[in-house]
């Protein structure tokens, strides 16, 4: 399972012991606004049983990274990916509130693709945003993620469809910054 370094950040597999960070991200509702409605523990504990076992390239469930504060140790998101096909991969993150606009996202993502592209053998990745979730479009834009395009009404959320909006970033065309 690997384990990305970063100058600030440690991103490692997501453990049995990190159920109780996962469950409070997942119960934000700030965090979750554009991700899902609420749902029961149950739910979640699902979700979170699904991304824990064993992931190499090439696995059909989510490689779950635990971001952390390489000196305090303290949990600031999750991020990873998920085969979609062979050599495409879909990317994910989600950041506490109070880890926000700090530039973890940005770091981890970099970490991500990095890793997606050399060992994880990826040509292409993707990304999903419910419309209106700047903060991720930014980001994913800073990383050098395009959007390709905008799915009307393409997920129930909050009581009515939401858009989604479509990126893609090309292993050719990634370019780390830093």
């Amino acid at each position: 399972m690997p384990m990305l370094n970063t100058s600030r950040l440690e991103c490692s597999p997501l453990v049995d012991a990190d159920w109780p960070f996962f469950l409070a991200l997942q119960q934000d509702q700030q965090v979750m606004r554009f991700v899902a409605a609420h749902r029961p523990p149950e739910a979640i504990r699902e979700a979170f049983e699904a991304r824990l076992p064993v992931w190499s390239p090439g696995c059909e469930h989510w490689l779950c990274l635990v971001v952390r504060d390489s000196e305090t140790q303290t949990p600031l998101g999750v991020t990873g990916y998920i085969h979609r096909e062979p050599d495409c991969a879909e990317v994910g993150f989600l950041f506490a509130s109070h880890a926000q606009g700090k530039g973890y996202g940005l770091e981890s993502l970099h970490a991500v693709c990095r890793y997606a592209f050399t060992a994880g053998g990826i040509r292409r990745l993707v990304a999903t945003v419910t419309a209106g979730n700047s903060a991720s479009k930014r980001l994913l834009e800073k990383v050098g993620f395009v959007q390709e395009g905008e799915l009307r009404e393409a997920f129930w959320l909050d009581g009515r469809w939401q858009n989604d909006w479509l990126f893609g970033l090309l292993h050719h065309e990634y370019r780390e910054t830093r």
